[in-house]
């Protein structure tokens, strides 16, 4: 009898661990079922397509990952080798992120203390990550005292603000001669654009916000962000080539990244298809209806994805502490560094571009010709109030 097309998958027979055993052998060759499959094929995906050199790599990052070191230990790296394009991430990991590259300490430490102890000694946690208060007090410090410089006195993106701080937090490492620690300072070395999907939603935008208060002109533009970011992904495929969005775990970030397309498709009226590739790291479920955990397949309603590229699609149900040091090291061994898009640089050119199509599309046709209409009924309407 003919043997069924859905026995054609190769056969589980993993190789013998041992030592000395490289990540790359251990992926390749012990990866076989589950969720570790779907990590072996996440690095597939990374190395085989995504890190081609027509491809724009966005990264969103949730969850509390500089703190445990993975912006040191694994995204710095990824910078570095052009890896990484430009990243959407919360304000909690950029602050937090901070504390390495001026100086400060973080420690190892148990989720099993008694946290009200841990406050009776100044202690602060995540999970199992402990630190002394004055960690806090330092970074608010460093934030409230650079941008009261003359450059950050305007409305600005957050990737505009973000390069400033890495400026900044790039000196601070030179000057205590670190070396590299922050994320902030690599993104500011490399042009890299870091965008905040929710500015005011941490301790750098409180501290931002307090400083308004005595007058301090920085704001955030999140209008220049939402623009920016659509100008990056609509560059990358008229340029000729792809976008992929690389997802550790979910939130807002994730939707922010997404949007573009629906931004550029729905609200624009410029014809674009999706992403192509989609690879994202989640410990969501996505029945409990939460954006965290929605599968690819549903972005494809909203536009978000290629409905042609879900074959380059995957979702890893795993944490993001465990999966991203793997991936990290299985595309630095497989793949050569490619060289940096310097995308920061381009901004301007990239919203010229997304501007001119725009102007030209039907959608901005037909909202111009909605506002001469309501500008020519505008004295009417007043008498009428009177």
């Amino acid at each position: 009898m003919a043997q069924s097309k859905y026995l054609s998958g190769k056969r589980i027979e993993p190789t013998r661990i041992g030592g000395g055993m490289s990540v790359s052998a251990l992926v390749d060759g012990t990866f076989q079922a589950y969720n570790a499959a779907r990590l072996r094929e996440g690095c597939h995906l990374l190395t085989r397509k995504m890190l081609e050199d027509d491809v724009t790599v966005g990264l969103t990052m949730t969850g509390a990952l500089t703190p445990a070191g993975l912006g040191m230990s694994s995204i710095i790296p990824l910078i570095e080798a052009g890896f990484v394009d430009w990243i959407i991430s919360t304000g909690a990991n950029l602050y937090h992120d901070t504390h390495f590259g001026i100086g400060l300490e973080l420690r190892q430490g148990s989720a099993t203390i008694s946290d009200t102890v841990l406050r009776e000694e100044e202690v602060v946690r995540i999970y199992d990550i402990f630190f002394d208060y004055s960690v806090l007090l330092d970074t608010d410090a460093f934030f409230r005292t650079i941008i009261t410089g003359p450059e950050f006195q305007r409305p600005m993106s957050t990737a505009e603000f973000h390069y400033l701080c890495g400026r900044y937090v790039a000196a601070r490492e030179e000057e205590l001669g670190i070396g590299r620690k922050s994320l902030l300072a690599a993104a500011y070395e490399h042009a890299v654009p870091i965008y905040t999907s929710s500015p005011g939603d941490s301790s750098i935008g409180m501290n931002v916000a307090a400083k308004a208060l005595q007058g301090n002109k920085l704001s955030f533009d999140v209008n220049a962000d939402v623009n920016e970011t659509a100008a990056i992904v609509l560059d990358a495929k008229r340029g000729g080539g792809k976008s992929a969005i690389w997802i550790l775990g979910g939130g807002s970030p994730k939707n922010f990244a997404l949007q573009t397309e629906p931004q550029i498709q729905e609200v624009m009226g410029i014809d674009e298809r999706g992403h192509d590739y989609f690879l994202q790291i989640t410990d969501a479920r996505p029945d409990t209806g939460g954006l965290s955990g929605a599968t690819p397949a549903e972005a494809v309603s909203w536009g978000k994805i290629d409905p042609d590229r879900l074959p380059d699609a995957v979702v890893c149900y795993l944490d993001s502490t465990v999966a991203l040091p793997i991936l990290a090291a299985y595309s630095l061994d497989q793949h050569a560094p490619r060289k940096p898009r310097r995308l920061f640089d381009r901004r301007e050119q990239m919203m010229d571009r997304i501007r001119a199509e725009y102007e030209k599309s039907e959608r901005n046709e037909a909202a111009q010709e909605t506002a001469r209409g309501h500008a020519g009924h505008a004295p009417h309407m007043l008498e009428r109030d009177r």
